[in-house]
């Protein structure tokens, strides 16, 4: 039993091995300066205005939930246009079905005013 189970433990010990070295390692040969702009937050270069700690508006999230659904329908259009000879007309049947449940769901999310930005 340990003879088919050793090769396991080797690998996960220096797995966490490497995983423990990676991490220590820039800590341990980096270089220990300290300033006030080092520790700044980044902001796309820019000096920060407000705290860290900012509330961020409901609608930035909302936006961003329907740009994930969207862009998920790529994944799967392209899949499709790839082989939408082979599925012939029941193929162009379920992807129209599928087109249309998405434009449905952009119309409902226009129409609830998700994509004015304020």
């Amino acid at each position: 039993m340990f003879e088919t189970l050793f090769p396991i433990f080797v690998l996960a010990f220096f797995a966490v091995l490497t995983v423990l070295i990676m991490f220590y390692l820039p800590e341990i040969l980096g270089p220990k300066t300290k300033s006030k702009r080092k520790y700044s937050p980044y902001e796309c270069g820019l000096i920060p205005q407000t705290d860290a700690r900012e509330r961020i508006p409901i609608k930035f999230y909302l936006i961003a939930i329907a740009f994930v659904v969207f862009d998920l329908e790529v994944v799967f259009l392209y899949p499709w246009a790839i082989i939408y000879k082979d599925l012939g007309l029941f193929g162009l049947f379920e992807m129209g079905l599928f087109i249309l449940i998405l434009l449905l769901g952009f119309f409902y999310i226009v129409g609830k005013g998700v994509l004015k930005w304020e």
